[in-house]
């Protein structure tokens, strides 16, 4: 049977709920629906979908096909609309949000550049360090550092993956001293960003030992680049993602605390309504955007602070 078919007929299904209401939506038969089903957990050789009398559910490995095939069929659709629009100069305008600090040290040095090729294509930029809704919002595209969305209309692309690291300017180690130990962090001064994960416990990590150390910080903000600041000032050690500290930490303004030990990987991703029909103007952007962190090698860089 079409493969495509079959992968179209189980997110659907997967989406809505039952069968009958999937089949509705590809405009099959129920028998037909149920035979593209059965074909293709007899080719995968694995239950895809639990079914009972009332309702359908994904198995464990049924949630993890469906995550693959909604991301194929999106490529799929992202194909067939660049086609579409290959002949259509691109114009309007792309809605952004993202961190502040994201914003000015990613998104904002881009925007000469892709304005130069697309002088058509505006750019509506909102900082903001709390997520807002993309649809509610009409926000075309949301950076954001969480694993995923809790609406399922939403695609995740992953853009890179880096890590926090605590850091301070010399002239605190020069008063304060460096500590050597996760235990030496009580007698410092913490810099707290209020908006990280579970912000007042770091979970460090070294060799598969786990220690969990409560912050008791000297002062507490909801922006990247104030707390960046205050550290840069010798208020203080920080933890941060070295998307905003590498470059600080590379000149020398801010000293690297307790590399030994790891913190969680905080992913990038790029969140936006599904890709079907998705304008130009905004697939332009995501390209441009992940075409720039490969081609600066960001994550191979960011890695190398350890």
């Amino acid at each position: 049977m079409d493969r495509l078919t079959s992968m179209e007929l189980f997110v659907a299904v997967a989406e809505l709920g039952t069968l009958n209401k999937a089949a509705e939506k590809l405009e099959i038969s129920n028998a037909a629906a149920t035979r593209h089903i059965t074909s293709l957990e007899n080719r995968l050789n694995v239950r895809l979908i639990e079914r009972t009398t009332r309702r359908l559910s994904l198995t464990t490995i049924g949630i993890e096909y469906y995550k693959k095939c909604k991301d194929l069929l999106s490529e799929i659709d992202q194909a067939e609309s660049s086609i579409s629009s290959a002949a259509v100069e691109p114009e309007g305008t792309v809605t952004i949000t993202s961190s502040i600090s994201f914003a000015i040290m990613h998104i904002t040095p881009l925007i000469p550049k892709f304005n130069k090729l697309y002088p058509k294509i505006k750019i509506n930029l909102i900082g903001a360090n709390r997520y807002q809704d993309i649809i509610d919002s009409n926000i075309d595209i949301a950076i954001r550092t969480r694993e995923f969305e809790p609406d399922s209309n939403l695609t995740i692309r992953k853009l890179v993956t880096t890590h926090r690291i605590l850091a301070a300017s010399y002239d605190y180690i020069k008063r304060k001293g460096k500590p050597n130990t996760i235990e030496e962090l009580q007698e410092h001064d913490i810099l707290l960003y209020s908006h990280a994960n579970n912000p007042r416990i770091l979970s460090f990590n070294k060799n598969n030992e786990i220690k969990n150390f409560a912050l008791n910080p000297i002062m507490e903000t909801n922006d990247g680049q104030i707390v960046r600041s205050a550290a840069l000032n010798g208020a203080g050690i920080l933890i941060q993602p070295l998307y905003i500290i590498y470059q600080d930490i590379v000149e020398g303004r801010l000293i690297p605390i307790l590399t030994d030990w790891k913190l969680p990987e905080l992913n990038i991703n790029i969140a936006f309504q599904s890709r079907q029909f998705m304008p130009i103007k905004n697939r332009l952007f995501i390209d441009f955007l992940i075409e720039d962190f490969k081609n600066k090698e960001y994550e191979r860089y960011w890695s190398s602070i350890q």
